[in-house]
C-alpha cells in the first residue's frame, strides 16, 4: 500500500500543505534526538590503518566508514541528496543536476565557483572577469544563489555568493531549474550547494604547494583520521593561504582559510559532525574593472585600453572580508524505516570596502569624449554585516512493500537572517587611461545606512519518491514558506507555496526519460507608487529529459549522459510604472527556453572525459518598456560549448604521467537589456590544459594552464563606462605530498 507524501488539501483551487502535524513532530524530535544520541554503546570502529602505498590507500578508501553525502566513482557521480535531501540516484531524478567532486577540482585547478562551471551545461562563470571578490556567474540566465552543506550563505544583496574558498569543499552540486520546493527562496535558474569536507574513519592527507602566474603562492594542507583507538571520535583540519595577484595591475589579494571538523560516532546509529570554516580576506588596489567602450568595444584614436588597466586606486582601494560559519549536522537512525537528519549553521560575513572605480571617459556637451584619455572616476566605498543562524530538520522513511518502494521526507527550516549595509558616494580624481598615476589624495565621503534589515523565513516541506516495479518512479513535493522583513522598521509578510513533481522511466538498458513542472519564488524588496509592497517573484519550469547511465560496463568504466529540454518562466519582475517612471509595478515577465547536453564518462584508469553544450534563449516576453521586449537578457550567450579529454598512462617508464586538453566556446552576448549593437561582446574559444605526474607513492605535481593561448577577449559590456576584460592565461605548478 503507497504511503502519501503528506496531507494534501485544496484551497481557492491551490494545492496546499497541511503540516500542523509534520511541525509538532519535527519539534519533538528535535529536543529530544540529543538525549537519544547520548547512548554509546555499541558505537562502530571503523578501520584504523595508515595507508602504505596507493593501492592500500584505495581499498583503505573503500572499506572505511566515510560521511560524504555524495558517491563519487572515478570522477562520475551515482547518487546525490541535494535535490531530494535523500540518497536517491542521479538518474531517477526528475531535474538537471551536476556534480562536480573533489578530484576534478584538484585536477583541472579550480579554486572559485566560477572554474567549476567552465565545463558544465546551462551555466556561465567568471562574468565580470578577473575579481577575486566574489563568484559571478548565471545558471539558466538567472545568478545562483550558494548553499553551504544545504544552508543558504550570508549573502549580500548585489550578489548570491559569498566568495568563499572551495579547498574546504568536497563537491560542488548544481541544481538547475527551480529548487524553492526544499530550499525555500531561490532564483529560478536554480542554485549551487557546497558541501564540505568531512572526518574520515582512516588516516589520509596531503600538503600542497603551489606557484604560478600573476605571482600566485598558494599552500594548503588537508588531514582526516581517527582521535581515538576505538574510532568513536574522527577529526579533519583544512587549512590554506595564498598571496596571489591577478592580470590587473597592482591587485594583491591575500587569503587565510581554515576549517576544523568533528565527528563523534555515539552509537550505530547516532552520528554528530561538527562543521566550521573561517577565512579572512584582503584585497588591494583592485578597480574592480569598469573600464570605458572606447579602445575596448569600440575605436579610440589613442589605441586599445590594455587588459591590465586598473582604473581604481594601488594606495586607497581595499576590501577587507571576515566570514564564517559554524554548526553541526546530525544523524538519527530509530530503525530500518525511519531516520531524523537535522543540519545547523550560524553564518557571518562582514566587509569593510574601498573603491574608487571608473565612470566613462570625459566627454563633451554631445557626448564625444573630449580627449580619449581621461577618465571620470567614482568613489564608493561601503561597510555591510550579515548574520545568519539557519537550521533545517526532517524525518526521511524509506519504506518497500515488493513491487512499490518509496522515500519519504518531512522538513522544516528556519533562516534568521540579519543585513545591515551603509554606503557612501562622491567623485574621485580623475586620471589618464593611458598614463595613470595612483597614490593621489582621495576623501572618503561618509557612509550613510541603506539597508537595515531582519529577515525571518520558515518553510515546511514534504516529498515523496514512489519507484514502481523497478521501472517507474513518481516524484511529487510541496513547501510552503512564511518570510516576514523588516527594513527601518517597515515590516512585510508573504507567503508563498511552491512544488514540484516529476515521473521517470527507467529502462533496462540504462536509459532514463523523464518529465518534471516545478515552481520557485524570491522575495521583492520595496513598494509600489501606492505604498504595496511588491510580491515575490515567481518561477515555473517544464522540464523533459532523457539520462543514460549504462546499466553494464566494464569493471572500472563508467559514464553519465544528461540531455535536457526547458521552457523557464518569472513572473512579477519589475518594470517601469506607466504612471510614474520614478516607481515600479510587477508586469514584468523573463522567458528562457533551453536546451542542455551533457556527460561525464571514466574508462578504466586511464581515460576521462567531460562534455558540454548550451543552447540558450532567454528573452524579456513581458515589460513596461516596449524596447525590450523580445530582447535577449543581458550576459547571456545563446551557446556555449565545451569538452574535455584526460589520459593517465598506467604501466611502463612513463606510468603516473598524464594530461588533459580541452576547449572552451563561449557564444556572444548583449550588455544592456535594449541589446544595443555597440554593447554586445564578441565569441571567444579558449583551450585548457594539463600535465600531471603521480610519483612513487606520496608525491605528485602537475601543470595547469587555463585559456592557455592567452586569447583576449571581453567578458561583458553593459555601458559606455562598464567594460570587462575575460580571463586571460593563467598558469599554475602545484606539488603536493600525500600522507
Amino acid at each position: 500500500m503507497t504511503i502519501s507524501v503528506v496531507s494534501v488539501a485544496y484551497r481557492f483551487g491551490k494545492m496546499r500543505l497541511l503540516c500542523v502535524s509534520t511541525l509538532l513532530l519535527l519539534a519533538a524530535f528535535s529536543g529530544t534526538v540529543m538525549a537519544v544520541g547520548s547512548d554509546q554503546s555499541g558505537g562502530s570502529t571503523p578501520p584504523e590503518r595508515i595507508k602504505q602505498d596507493n593501492n592500500e590507500k584505495a581499498t583503505n578508501k573503500k572499506d572505511a566508514t566515510t560521511l560524504q553525502t555524495v558517491e563519487v566513482t572515478a570522477y562520475v557521480p551515482q547518487t546525490t541528496n541535494a535535490a531530494a535531501k535523500m540518497d536517491v540516484p542521479l538518474i531517477e531524478t526528475p531535474q538537471s543536476i551536476t556534480v562536480i567532486p573533489r578530484a576534478q577540482m584538484d585536477l583541472l585547478d579550480w579554486q572559485n565557483l566560477g572554474d567549476v562551471v567552465r565545463y558544465t551545461a546551462g551555466a556561465l562563470g567568471n562574468n565580470f572577469g578577473s575579481q577575486p571578490q566574489q563568484d559571478w556567474l548565471t545558471q539558466r540566465g538567472f545568478p545562483p544563489t550558494e548553499y553551504i552543506n544545504g544552508l543558504q550563505a550570508p549573502i549580500p544583496s548585489e550578489t548570491p555568493n559569498v566568495g568563499v574558498d572551495l579547498y574546504g569543499f568536497q563537491t560542488v552540486e548544481l541544481l538547475k531549474g527551480p529548487s524553492s520546493m526544499l530550499y525555500g527562496s531561490a532564483p529560478p535558474g536554480g542554485i549551487m550547494n557546497l558541501t564540505s569536507r568531512r572526518p574520515e574513519g582512516f588516516f589520509d592527507g596531503q600538503a600542497q604547494l603551489q606557484y604560478g602566474s600573476y605571482g600566485n603562492t598558494q599552500v594548503a594542507a588537508d588531514v582526516t583520521g581517527p582521535l581515538d583507538q576505538s574510532g568513536k571520535f574522527l577529526g579533519r583540519l583544512t587549512a590554506l593561504y595564498f598571496d596571489r595577484g591577478t592580470q590587473t595591475y597592482g591587485v594583491d589579494t591575500d587569503r587565510y582559510y581554515i576549517a576544523p571538523a568533528f565527528t563523534w560516532l555515539a552509537s550505530p546509529d547516532t552520528t554528530l559532525t561538527f562543521l566550521s570554516y573561517f577565512q579572512h580576506d584582503d584585497d588591494y588596489g583592485d578597480g574592480n574593472g569598469f573600464l570605458p567602450i572606447y579602445g575596448i568595444l569600440l575605436p579610440n584614436p589613442l589605441g586599445k585600453i590594455s587588459t591590465s588597466t586598473n582604473p581604481g586606486d594601488l594606495d586607497y582601494n581595499h576590501f577587507k572580508r571576515n566570514q564564517y560559519g559554524v554548526g553541526y549536522a546530525l544523524e538519527h537512525k530509530f530503525n530500518d524505516t525511519w531516520r531524523f537528519e537535522q543540519n545547523f549553521m550560524y553564518f557571518s560575513n562582514k566587509a569593510e570596502i574601498l573603491q574608487v572605480y571608473g565612470g566613462g571617459l570625459v566627454t563633451d556637451s554631445d557626448g564625444i569624449p573630449v580627449d580619449y584619455r581621461t577618465l571620470n572616476r567614482y568613489n564608493f566605498p561601503e561597510n555591510y554585516t550579515i548574520r545568519s543562524p539557519e537550521i533545517d530538520s526532517r524525518i526521511i522513511g524509506k519504506f518497500d512493500t515488493g513491487d512499490v518502494k518509496q522515500s519519504l521526507i518531512m522538513g522544516l527550516g528556519f533562516r534568521h537572517y540579519t543585513y545591515d549595509d551603509a554606503y557612501g558616494f562622491s567623485s574621485a580624481p580623475p586620471f589618464d587611461i593611458f598614463n595613470p598615476v595612483y597614490g593621489v589624495p582621495i576623501s572618503t565621503p561618509p557612509l550613510v545606512p541603506d539597508v537595515q534589515m531582519v529577515q525571518k523565513q520558515t518553510g515546511i516541506y514534504g516529498e515523496d519518491v514512489i519507484k514502481i516495479n523497478d521501472r517507474w518512479v513518481i516524484t511529487v513535493g510541496g513547501r510552503e514558506d512564511y518570510v516576514d522583513s523588516t527594513n527601518f522598521g517597515v515590516n512585510t509578510s508573504q507567503t508563498k507555496f511552491t512544488y514540484h513533481t516529476g515521473l521517470n522511466y527507467l529502462f533496462k538498458d540504462g536509459f532514463a526519460p523523464y518529465v518534471s513542472y516545478a515552481t520557485s519564488f524570491q522575495p521583492t524588496p520595496g513598494a509600489d507608487i501606492n505604498g504595496n509592497a511588491f510580491k515575490p517573484t515567481a518561477g515555473a519550469q517544464v522540464e523533459a529529459g532523457l539520462k543514460f547511465q549504462p546499466a553494464s560496463l566494464p569493471p572500472g568504466m563508467h559514464m553519465l549522459v544528461t540531455f535536457a529540454a526547458y521552457d523557464l518562466k518569472q513572473n512579477n519582475v519589475l518594470t517601469p510604472d506607466p504612471t510614474n517612471p520614478l516607481f515600479s509595478v510587477q508586469a514584468g515577465q523573463v522567458e528562457v527556453k533551453g536546451l542542455e547536453l551533457e556527460g561525464v564518462a571514466r574508462l578504466g584508469d586511464r581515460w576521462a572525459f567531460n562534455f558540454a553544450y548550451t543552447d540558450m534563449n532567454p528573452v524579456v516576453s513581458k515589460s513596461n518598456t516596449p524596447d525590450e521586449v523580445g530582447k535577449q537578457l543581458p550576459t547571456t550567450p545563446r551557446h556555449v560549448a565545451s569538452a574535455l579529454a584526460d589520459y593517465t598512462m598506467q604501466a611502463g617508464t612513463f606510468a603516473g604521467l598524464g594530461a588533459s586538453l580541452g576547449v572552451r566556446y563561449v557564444g556572444s552576448s548583449y550588455g544592456d537589456s535594449l541589446n544595443s549593437p555597440e554593447f554586445k561582446a564578441g565569441s571567444a574559444t579558449l583551450w585548457d590544459s594539463t600535465v600531471h605526474y603521480n610519483f612513487g607513492r606520496d608525491w605528485a605535481m602537475q601543470l595547469n594552464f587555463a585559456n592557455m593561448f592567452d586569447r583576449t577577449y571581453v567578458s561583458q559590456c553593459f555601458s559606455e563606462a562598464g567594460c570587462f576584460y575575460g580571463l586571460r592565461r593563467v598558469v599554475n605548478f602545484t606539488i603536493t605530498r600525500n600522507l
